[in-house]
């Protein structure tokens, strides 16, 4: 099992620019909020890796293509959008923001 998510890491090849380097994984993976199954507050393991629907958004954002255009080797466009307006509306995206910056400016 994946550390946040069903599926193993490395899984799907690096095959597009936007896809993230394992340094890169390593430095965002430690940086995520834990999950809620994770720390007993309920809910389930999720279907899809993290580090897949990471990728996936940053393909979307990066080339400006609608969602429904993500390529069939990322997850369902559906589970990403969703994963993806779940961490929005939470404020999760805003908060692995500043996580990270704060480590490049500590660096």
């Amino acid at each position: 099992m994946h550390l946040y998510g069903a599926i193993a890491a490395g899984r799907r090849a690096e095959r597009y620019p936007t896809d993230m380097t394992d340094a890169e994984w390593t430095q965002i993976r430690a940086s995520m909020p834990v999950p809620a199954w994770l720390e007993g507050r309920g809910g389930r393991p999720e279907a899809f890796c993290h580090r897949e629907m990471v990728d996936a958004v940053r393909y979307v954002v990066d080339n400006g293509a609608k969602w429904r255009a993500i390529p069939v080797d990322f997850p369902w466009w559906r589970a990403v959008y969703d994963f993806f307006r779940r961490w929005c509306r939470h404020g999760y995206v805003r908060e692995l923001y500043q996580r990270l910056r704060r480590i490049e400016r500590q660096q």
